[in-house]
């Protein structure tokens, strides 16, 4: 019975964190067109990139922009096009989810 009252806290706490984007949100916004989870394709691998930013505490931010509104000449010579199709609060759970992958 005592193992039920502990874990009250904890599940509680996990409905109350909000949900982090997942591989289907990234292929519905096309982001798998160019972007695979660990080889680079298009694009860098997503592994790639949240090594790359790992530790920087602004690298969430960074990239929900950079999603929304393209990037040119981190990764190479191809252009990141911005994609349209991706909102703000879309764009923040991508950038935490890549952020997320090892």
């Amino acid at each position: 019975m005592k193992q039920i009252f502990l874990l009250i806290p904890l599940l509680a706490g996990l409905s109350a964190t909000p949900a982090l984007a997942d591989q289907a949100l990234a292929t519905s916004k096309n982001c798998m067109a160019c972007h695979k989870l660990d080889t680079k394709f298009v694009g860098p691998a997503y592994k790639d990139v949240a090594a790359k930013y790992a530790g920087n505490k602004d690298a969430a931010a960074m990239l929900a922009n950079k999603i929304m509104k393209g990037s040119s000449g981190v990764w190479g010579q191809v252009p990141m096009p911005p994609n349209t199709t991706v909102n703000e609060a879309d764009a923040k759970k991508l950038a935490a989810w890549v952020l997320s992958i090892k």
